[in-house]
Order: structure tokens, then C-alpha cells, then sequence
């Protein structure tokens, strides 16, 4: 019986599946799989965060200055980077599962 304390875990149960998909692709695709499954995530949460600050002006830390749209900008992308690096909603796990098995079927 395999160890469960290692073997990958989807939706809290562990995914035997996807512990054979690792067996069959390289340390490199793992890495860039996980990057591209961040970088996904990242993306997602930028544009919920734009759409949560669009319309806002006036008075509060953003005012209502030229310089506004451009800052509140870089400030979303920030949080969305960090958000996603510290584990972000769980959709970069889902989309990394389903890179992983993707480049294991063509090996």
C-alpha cells in the first residue's frame, strides 16, 4: 500500500492518479507546470481585483488623482502575485492537475 503521507492530495483525499502522472514527467516540467499554474491564478485574481476597484474615486488611500488609474494598477497586479504565491483559492492546484496529467498522457 502506498505511503499517503506522500502521495499528492486533490480536494483533501489523496490523488493516486495524479502521483503516477508525476512519476512519468520530469523535475522541469513539475516546476514549469507549478509556475504556469501560479502565473494562471495570478492573472485570475488581477482582473477580480480590477473589477472590485473599478468606479471607485474620490476620497480613502486611492483619491482621485491622474496618477490613480496607473497606481491602482500595479497595486492589484502586486496583490494578485502574492495572493496567488501564498496559495491564492485553490485554483492554481486545479489547473497544475491538470497540466501534469496532460504531459503525462504524451509521454
Amino acid at each position: 500500500m502506498p505511503n499517503k503521507a506522500l502521495m499528492p492530495m486533490f480536494k483533501g483525499r489523496p490523488d493516486p492518479v495524479l502521483q503516477d502522472a508525476i512519476k512519468k514527467v520530469t523535475p522541469q516540467q513539475l516546476a514549469k507546470a507549478q509556475a504556469t499554474a501560479t502565473d494562471f491564478e495570478s492573472m485570475f485574481l488581477n482582473s477580480m481585483f480590477s473589477q472590485m476597484t473599478t468606479g471607485l474615486k474620490g476620497d480613502g488611500p486611492y483619491g482621485d488623482t491622474v496618477g490613480t488609474g496607473p497606481w491602482r494598477s500595479m497595486l492589484t497586479d502586486q496583490y494578485s502575485k502574492n495572493f496567488a504565491k501564498s496559495g491564492g483559492v485553490g485554483i492554481s492546484n486545479e489547473v497544475f492537475r491538470s497540466l501534469i496529467l496532460q504531459q503525462a498522457n504524451k509521454s
